[in-house]
């Protein structure tokens, strides 16, 4: 018979987090597939998980899948596991994943810990709608860019390195915006820091968060999200050699907006 892939979310930092399911699946499996074998061996110890492992990072995943997919085919079945939390979220497992379903091999996916969730939750922003971002891009232009079109409550992983560099691209853009830093989330030192924009952006100017920070921001002020399209192609065309007044009223033309607007928002990037 053929095997099957189990994708087993993993504790993000407190060990007393993982499932009776994950266990169960771990134990059974004949091969757990991980980030780190050396992390993941820590947890499989904790529990007495006698698994047989195996690496499975981003430089070698794609030699990996075929590997696995391989061994699956001939009726074993593979636990895929990551560092912390869901594997695929900002983690290795797609090509696992994508190359199972395109051979006909069962995926199952069980539930378990996730960063973004626990941060989202406890952000006490709105989580009826919501984005997640994976790793904020590093540009300030890309980043102002995201923070204007966010319609939503934004989820995203940052490193603490450049925390303050976000946060104060995001003052920028709007320094009233409500904002979470939540940093080691389910760990000793975990720490949630709720507050604005402006407020976090000269917090984290001399002050570097430690350990595991996720980011969660309230969506753009109705109306400003709005623009954020049209000011991105105003950017472009300005980029490109047009000059700015008069292509701000045609991109306003083209698009329902406002020129002023459009005008000013370029000029305060």
């Amino acid at each position: 018979m053929i095997g099957r892939l189990v994708v087993c979310p993993t504790p993000i930092g407190n060990l007393e987090d993982v499932t009776l399911r994950v266990l169960s699946a771990l134990r059974d499996a004949d091969l757990v597939a991980c980030e780190d074998t050396r992390r993941t061996r820590v947890l499989l110890d904790r529990y007495g998980v006698k698994a047989k492992t195996v690496s499975y990072h981003e430089h070698n995943e794609a030699a990996r899948s075929s590997e696995l997919v391989a061994r699956m085919q001939a009726g074993e079945t593979v636990a895929l596991v990551s560092d912390a939390g869901m594997p695929l979220v900002s983690d290795p497992g797609f090509l696992l994943v994508q190359a199972c379903v395109a051979a006909g091999i069962g995926v199952e996916v069980l539930p378990g810990p996730s960063a973004a969730l626990a941060a989202l939750v406890v952000s006490g922003l709105p989580a009826t709608t919501w984005r997640f971002a994976g790793f904020l891009p590093r540009k300030r232009g890309e980043l102002e860019s995201l923070f204007r079109a966010t319609t939503e409550t934004l989820v995203a992983f940052e490193s603490p390195r450049r925390v303050g560099a976000a946060m104060a691209a995001l003052a920028a853009v709007d320094p009233e915006r409500p904002v979470a830093v939540c940093r080691e989330l389910t760990k000793v030192h975990e720490e949630v820091v709720r507050g604005s924009a402006g407020a976090l952006a000269e917090r984290y100017a001399s002050e570097e968060p430690r350990g595991e920070v996720v980011v969660v921001i309230g969506a753009a002020p109705e109306g400003e999200a709005d623009l954020a399209p049209a000011l991105d192609a105003l950017a472009r065309l300005v980029e490109a050699g047009a000059r700015a007044r008069p292509a701000a009223g045609v991109v306003a033309e083209l698009t329902g907006t406002s020129a002023n607007a459009l005008y000013r928002g370029l000029m305060e990037r």
